[in-house]
Formats: structure tokens, C-alpha cells, sequence
């Protein structure tokens, strides 16, 4: 006889609940009434009658509840064994880890926005004297700067003190100045440079968070007390050449009809540096990059972009200091 509708026995069928309630109330039912429910014989709900194979006999709920429910009691005293078992395993190392920490992992590869902006906060408020921070890129979006806002505003209140390096095309829109304005403490400095290495967060001279990939999506807790002190001195190296902010960024007259921007970008085209890169790293967009190199090779009298690599070799532009 094969199942005409197979389901488990938690959803017995109005079919077969009917008939085997009325085999119950009889104390036994034709097999041939049983046609349309086979669940009834594949769940050992009835049995054939001994004395007549014509006649099923129900098999009382108790025993078939008993049968179908001591398969799963087996199943969870066996979980609850493992799990015992499991927990002394783990006991001594629980123990273990609950004193103070000696070591720690000296990077940990953090994926996923969510979890780096976990790992931001977690650290942000545990900071208690200082937070370094380079941020590459043009004007702010206003969105960022809020983040940016929201995250420093209590460590800043609690006398944390915060130094922000960015790049001079900043200048150019009015967020950097209103958060600023909004942070308004005299424990909050900012810096300006041309060109700036990639983002960069520094907690405590005791954590720093760097990104691993392009997109952001993956980053790098650093702890290794070696490393984070060699990334201090590379903010700190920065910080000294940078402008502050309350003061006017520096301007590099024309050379030879090459403004001092120009020269940068003529710098990172010679190294094999593509418009949008170029623009990455000097925190503008594709655009103004691209007029820029316009100009360039209009001075330069460049038709074509190999010439204009070759002609900026061999002009001696990158070996002539500002005037």
C-alpha cells in the first residue's frame, strides 16, 4: 500500500484522525476502511487483528506515545551528558580566561562594516587620553562628519584628547569647520596636509585600527605595542609638516608655470598613478584631477598621456624646489 499524502505523525491527517478515533471507539476497524489513511499502518497506529486478517486493531495513544517519545528522551539525555561533558572540559580554560589578561592578540582581522564600527565604538569608549586619526579625502560628507560627531562627542566631554589630520581640500566646504564648531573644546586640533597615507585610528597609543582593503570592508585591530608605536611616529612625523586648521593651508606659487598641486600630481603620474587614484590620494575628485593634468599637459605641450609621463621625466619639474 503506498502513501497517498506522507506527513509526519504530529500532523495527522484529518483522515486518518477520524478513522483511527473510530477504531478506538469500535476496538477495531475493516482494513479496507483504512484505504485512504495508509499513515494508519506506517505509524503503527493499528495492527492486524489475530483472528481475523480482515480487522485492524488500534494501538492504544499511551503505548504509541511511549514508543514515538523514548527515542527523543534517549536523544536528550544523551545532549544533556555531552553538554555536561563539554562543560567540565572547558571549565579549567573559563577559569583561566576570567583573570586579568596578559597577552592579547596582537592583530585581529575585523570583517564586515558593522563589526569595525563595533570595534570603533568598544575602543572610543574605552579611551581616556587620547585619540589620533587620519582622514584622507576631499570635503566631509555630512553623514560621516555626524558619525564622526556622535562617536567622539562623549570621549571629548570626558577630557579625551583628539587630534584629526586631513587633507587641505577640506578647506574647500564648511563641515570640517561646523563639527568643529560643534565639538567646540580646546582639547579637539586639526591639521591640513597636501597628501596624507590611508585612514588611519590610534586609541590610547595602545590600539590602532587601519583598513585592509580598498572598500572598507575589512580591517585590522593592531595591539602588537611595536606596531602601534611605529604608527604613532608616522602621525606624528605628519602632524609636524601639517597646517592647523585656524590657519591659512600653505601656497605654492607657480614654477615654471607649474602650481604646486600640479607638481604632486605630476609626481604620481611618473610612479604609474591612474587619474582616480591620483584623486584618491590627494583627497579631490576624478574631475578636478583631470583638469589639473589638462593643464599640466597644455604647459608641457603634451598630446598624448605616455608623452606627458615622458615630457615631466625629463623636464626636471619634480627636481625644482618651490620658488
Amino acid at each position: 500500500m503506498k502513501p497517498t499524502h506522507p506527513h509526519p505523525i504530529t500532523e495527522l491527517c484529518d483522515e486518518g484522525a477520524r478513522l483511527y478515533a473510530s477504531a478506538l471507539g469500535a476496538g477495531r476497524i475493516a482494513r479496507t476502511e483504512v484505504e485512504t489513511a495508509p499513515c494508519l499502518l506506517e505509524f503503527a497506529l493499528l495492527h492486524p487483528d489475530p483472528d481475523d486478517a480482515k480487522w485492524l486493531r488500534p494501538v492504544p495513544p499511551s503505548s504509541v506515545l511511549a514508543q514515538r517519545l523514548r527515542p527523543i528522551e534517549r536523544e536528550i539525555r544523551d545532549r544533556r551528558r555531552v553538554t555536561i561533558e563539554l562543560s567540565d572540559a572547558f571549565e579549567p580554560f573559563m577559569a583561566i580566561s576570567a583573570q586579568p589578561s596578559v597577552t592579547t592578540h596582537a592583530i585581529t582581522v575585523l570583517e564586515g562594516l558593522q563589526t569595525i564600527n563595533a570595534t570603533l565604538d568598544t575602543a572610543t569608549a574605552q579611551c581616556t587620553e587620547e585619540i589620533l586619526t587620519i582622514q584622507p579625502g576631499g570635503v566631509r560628507n555630512l553623514d560621516v562628519l555626524t558619525q564622526s560627531l556622535e562617536r567622539v562627542e562623549g570621549p571629548v566631554s570626558r577630557g579625551v584628547r583628539l587630534r584629526t589630520l586631513y587633507q587641505h581640500t577640506v578647506r574647500h566646504g564648511p563641515g570640517v569647520f561646523a563639527y568643529l564648531e560643534r565639538l567646540h573644546s580646546g582639547h579637539v586640533q586639526v591639521r591640513t596636509l597636501e597628501e596624507l597615507i590611508d585612514r588611519m585610528i590610534i586609541f590610547d597609543r595602545s590600539v590602532a585600527v587601519i583598513p585592509a582593503r580598498r572598500d572598507r570592508q575589512v580591517a585590522l585591530e593592531l595591539r602588537h605595542p611595536g606596531l602601534v608605536e611605529y604608527l604613532v611616529s608616522v602621525f606624528n612625523q605628519f602632524w609636524q609638516l601639517a597646517t592647523p586648521l585656524t590657519e591659512e593651508a600653505p601656497y605654492t606659487p607657480p614654477n615654471d608655470g607649474i602650481t604646486g598641486i600640479q607638481r604632486s600630481i605630476a609626481k604620481l603620474l611618473v610612479e604609474g598613478y591612474v587619474d582616480e587614484a591620483i584623486a584618491r590620494r590627494l583627497g579631490m575628485n576624478v574631475r578636478t584631477c583631470r583638469a589639473h593634468v589638462a593643464k599640466l599637459s597644455a604647459t608641457l605641450g603634451s598630446n598624448s598621456r605616455a608623452q606627458l609621463g615622458y615630457l615631466i621625466a625629463h623636464s626636471g619639474i619634480l627636481d625644482k624646489p618651490p620658488n
